[in-house]
C-alpha cells in the first residue's frame, strides 16, 4: 500500500507569496532581503498552524538562493534551492526543541557554527518550539545568539512567547503571527480541493474553516479526514457535521426565529430534537450565546465589522427582526443557565431559559405601554397646568 502525503505537507508553501494570511510579515522579510539588511536572529511566534515554521524554511531557502527573483523569491532552479527542496542542504538545520531541549543539544549547535557553510551563503538554524528549551539550554544559547558569526542566522519559532526568557527576546527580531481569517482558510481549502479534484459543498468548507479556529494546518487535517470518509472523495455538509460533531448553525437561527415570534412550543421542539441527536448541552449553550452575540454586533455599524464577511448577511437579516433589548436580556438569561453545577437537571435548566426568553418581547411591550401611559399622564398634567394658569389670568 502506497503512503499518501497529508495535505498540509503536500501543499506546504514554497514561496513567500503562497503563505496564507501573513502578508505584513512576509512583506517585511522580503524587504529586508531586498535591502540586504537581514537580522542574525529572528523569533516567529503565534498560534499553531499559522505558518511560522513554513515561513522560517522559506526565509532560509531564499537568503541562500543564488538567483533571487525580482519579486524577492527563491528561484527554485539553482543548486542551493534544489538541495533545499530535496532535503539535502548541508547549511540549513532544523531542531525540534520539544524533543531536543537539553543543554547538550545547544552545545552541538554552538560547536557547529564555528565552521563556514559548505556551499551556501549562510548557515541557518531553525529551532522550533524554542520555549521548550531548558533554562540551562537557554543560558548556553545566550552568548551565541548575541554574537553569532556573520554567516550564521538563527530563526526561532514558538507558540508561547511568554515562556521565553527576556534576554533571548531582546536579542531577536520578533514577528507575531496572527490567526488566519476564516475567509482566507476557505479560499485556500477550495484551491487545494480543486487541485486534488475533490468535490465540495460551500457550507462544508465554511464549517471546516470555522472549526480550525485560525489554524490552516488544523483545517487541512480536518479536510483530509472528511475527504477520506467518503469513497467518492467528496466533502458534503452532512458528513462534515457528523465527523466534526458540530451543531448545524441553522438550528440557532430557527430557535431564535421562533423565540422572536413567541412560538414557544416550536422552539422547545427544536431544542428537544438537538438533545435527542445527542449534542452536548454545554456546547449548545456556548453556540447559542455566540449566535445571540453575533446578532447583537449587527446592531451597530462599527461592531458589525467584527463579523467575518461570509456570515454577515444572514445575521443582519435576523438582527433586523429583533430589538437590542431582546438580545441583551436573552444573553443574560442564557448566562444564568448554570448547567455545570446541575448536571442532572441540565435539560430542564435550558428549557426554562428558553421559556423565559420567549416571554421577553411580551415583557418589553408591557414596559413600553407603561412608559407611554406615564408620558400621557405627564402631557395631561402639563395641559391641565396651562389651563389653570389661563383661568387664573382670566
Amino acid at each position: 500500500m502506497n503512503k499518501s502525503t497529508v495535505s498540509y505537507r503536500k501543499h506546504r508553501p514554497s514561496k513567500f507569496k503562497n503563505i496564507v494570511g501573513q502578508f505584513n510579515i512576509t512583506n517585511t522579510l522580503k524587504n529586508s532581503i531586498k535591502n540586504k539588511n537581514i537580522a542574525q536572529s529572528f523569533l516567529f511566534c503565534g498560534p499553531k498552524g499559522t505558518g511560522k515554521t513554513t515561513c522560517a524554511r522559506i526565509l532560509a531557502k531564499t537568503i541562500n538562493c543564488n538567483n533571487i527573483t525580482n519579486e524577492t523569491e527563491a528561484c527554485d532552479k539553482c543548486n542551493s534551492c534544489n538541495n533545499f527542496n530535496e532535503n539535502k542542504s548541508l547549511s540549513i538545520y532544523e531542531l525540534d526543541a520539544a524533543s531536543n531541549n537539553s543543554v547538550e543539544n545547544i552545545r552541538n549547535i554552538i560547536s557547529q557554527i564555528r565552521y563556514l557553510p559548505m556551499s551556501e551563503k549562510y548557515k541557518v538554524y531553525i529551532i522550533d518550539e524554542v520555549h521548550m528549551l531548558s533554562n540551562s539550554a537557554f543560558n548556553a544559547f545566550l552568548k551565541t545568539l548575541e554574537e553569532p558569526p556573520e554567516n550564521t542566522i538563527f530563526i526561532l519559532a514558538s507558540t508561547d512567547k511568554d515562556k521565553i526568557i527576556p534576554t533571548i527576546l531582546s536579542r531577536c527580531q520578533i514577528f507575531n503571527f496572527k490567526k488566519i481569517k476564516t475567509e482566507e482558510i476557505i479560499k485556500e481549502i477550495k484551491n487545494i480541493a480543486k487541485k486534488e479534484k475533490i468535490e465540495y459543498e460551500e457550507k462544508a468548507i465554511e464549517l471546516i474553516s470555522i472549526k480550525s479556529n485560525g489554524s490552516l494546518r488544523d483545517a487541512l487535517t480536518i479536510f483530509d479526514v472528511i475527504s477520506n470518509s467518503s469513497t467518492k472523495k467528496k466533502i458534503d455538509y452532512n458528513s462534515t457535521i457528523k465527523n466534526l460533531n458540530i451543531l448545524d448553525n441553522e438550528y440557532y437561527f430557527e430557535i431564535t426565529k421562533n423565540l422572536i415570534d413567541e412560538k414557544l412550543s416550536e422552539a422547545l421542539l427544536i431544542y428537544n430534537n438537538i438533545n435527542e441527536i445527542g449534542f452536548n448541552n454545554e456546547d449548545f449553550i456556548i453556540g447559542f450565546t455566540e449566535h445571540l452575540k453575533n446578532l447583537m454586533l449587527c446592531k451597530n455599524e462599527f461592531s458589525i465589522n467584527l463579523l467575518e464577511e461570509y456570515k454577515k448577511n444572514k445575521y443582519i437579516e435576523q438582527s433586523n427582526r429583533t430589538s437590542l433589548s431582546f438580545l441583551i436580556n436573552s444573553i443574560n438569561i442564557i448566562n444564568q443557565c448554570n448547567i455545570k453545577n446541575n448536571s442532572e437537571n441540565q435539560k430542564i435548566n435550558i428549557e426554562l431559559s428558553i421559556i423565559r426568553i420567549s416571554h421577553i418581547n411580551n415583557f418589553i411591550r408591557k414596559i413600553e405601554k407603561k412608559e407611554k401611559k406615564k408620558k400621557k399622564k405627564k402631557k395631561n398634567k402639563k395641559k391641565n397646568k396651562k389651563k389653570k394658569k389661563k383661568k387664573k389670568k382670566n
